[in-house]
């Protein structure tokens, strides 16, 4: 017969005392249950901005465009993503992320599909402008929507797998781009670059329609969470997440500079990525390849290695807890890559190297980024303020395509635009310095 005293008792550790081991087996099924989902998602997304990329191979003779007349297009959806990204995230605080996803993939998978129907270049400026629009939102939306999931401090991790879903969408164009585009040229008296869009469009519509039943606005309405792991992860983020001294107002986010200051970094940081996106092929056809499906095939290289570094460097940011000096690498890396691009008689292999280096430290420098401006933005109102960085950074979609469009146009090269890039790049390095060393001071004083 045992005595009380013998009876062993297992200790239970309450939801308010730390506990890595509970909180990394939490984040998991977190991350497991939503993250998949949304890169998928977010890759769907890329690809269908960013397709044109492959679509201008054929589609400048088809519509007889200019690259500068090209770049245009690209602006256009550049303009109706700005225009309306802060009130698609005014939107999601105020409807959910569940009605707000939905409805933004719904309505841009239409307009991609209803690119089959271009036949001439006001249609096609139409229809990204349409794009543009419908897709506001999104990004900066998962942003804000990760706030309410994921501490600060596990937050570029997280990032980081969709901004690796920027390079694997690169992959998934580079692989199907170019056959698509051969094999329906000419189907139902079809461009093939009509059909490319179309196809890869579709996605977007099934995606909003699943979106809807399957997201949920936020873990208090997970039902896949227990009692125990709502309350677990409302005290994580209670607890690491602690009010910035930031005021978070949509009037105070007007008037507050550190918005400004991390708008301007993203505005470097979305030239450079868009030099990439929009002009990769271009690129690799100035290193000499001329056959439309090998360029597609290519182009998945530099954002197949890209996918994984993302995620190895902005997990090793996660780990170290520290900003400054992996932005710092990644942006600065990422100049000398595409300064050297310029050098002539380098040759196909080194080309494709200091391509594939320049990829993967732009791509792994957004996340770094993102997990910054939104330690400073909390509250209420974080999703304007979230979003308002977002949409003046992303303004460079209105400038910088229709620029580097103009170099190649009058200098039938891409080496001045490299140059452009990297020194952006460069100032970015200065600005993002400056706005954490700030922060730092300020929490200094306060303590």
């Amino acid at each position: 017969m045992t005595t009380p005293s013998s009876v062993r008792t297992v200790p239970v550790t309450p939801s308010h005392i730390p506990d890595e081991t509970a909180d990394d087996r939490l984040f998991r099924k977190v991350t497991l249950r939503i993250i998949p989902f949304l890169f998928f998602c977010y890759v769907i997304a890329i690809l269908d901005r960013n397709n044109i990329g492959f679509a201008q191979l054929q589609m400048k003779h088809d519509l007889s465009l200019t690259d500068a007349m090209y770049s245009l297009g690209a602006v256009f959806f550049f303009c109706g993503y700005v225009l309306f990204e802060v009130p698609s995230n005014v939107l999601l605080h105020r409807f959910g992320a569940r009605k707000t996803f939905s409805r933004i993939m719904l309505l841009w998978g239409t307009a991609s599909v209803l690119m089959v129907f271009v036949s001439s270049t006001s249609q096609f400026y139409v229809l990204r402008f349409l794009l543009g629009v419908f897709e506001a939102g999104f990004f900066p939306g998962i942003v804000f929507y990760l706030t309410f999931w994921f501490p600060a401090r596990r937050r570029a991790g997280a990032l980081s797998i969709f901004y690796a879903g920027v390079a694997v969408a690169g992959v998934l164009g580079g692989l199907v781009s170019g056959g698509i585009m051969r094999g329906m040229d000419g189907v139902a008296g079809i461009h093939g670059w009509q059909w490319m869009l179309a196809i890869e469009g579709a996605p977007a519509i099934l995606l909003g329609a699943i979106a809807f039943f399957y997201l949920k606005d936020n873990p208090s309405a997970a039902s896949w969470l227990s009692i125990i792991e709502k309350r677990r992860l409302s005290d994580v983020l209670a607890r690491e997440d602690k009010p910035s001294g930031h005021s978070h107002s949509l009037l105070s986010a007007l008037g507050n500079p550190y918005v400004y200051l991390f708008a301007f970094v993203y505005f470097c940081l979305t030239s450079a990525i868009l030099l990439l996106l929009f002009w990769m092929p271009a690129m690799i056809k100035e290193f000499g390849v001329q056959d439309i499906v090998q360029i597609s095939l290519y182009s998945a290289i530099p954002n197949a290695i890209g996918a994984v570094g993302v995620i190895l460097i902005a997990r090793h940011s996660d780990r170290r807890n520290e900003r400054k000096w992996h932005f710092i690498l990644c942006a600065v890396g990422a100049a000398v890559a595409l300064s050297l691009l310029t050098t002539h008689g380098i040759g196909f292999s080194v080309s494709m190297a200091l391509l594939t280096i320049a990829a993967v430290l732009v791509y792994a420098a957004h996340p770094i980024f993102w997990s910054v401006p939104a330690t400073f933005f909390r509250g209420p109102n974080a999703a304007a303020s979230i979003a308002l960085v977002s949409s003046i950074g992303v303004s460079s979609g209105t400038i910088t395509p229709y620029l580097i469009g103009l170099i190649k146009t009058y200098t039938g090269s891409m080496s001045s635009a490299f140059y452009f890039i990297a020194v952006m790049l460069a100032i970015a390095c200065v600005a993002m310095s400056y706005a954490l060393r700030s922060e730092q001071a300020r929490r200094l004083q306060e303590s």
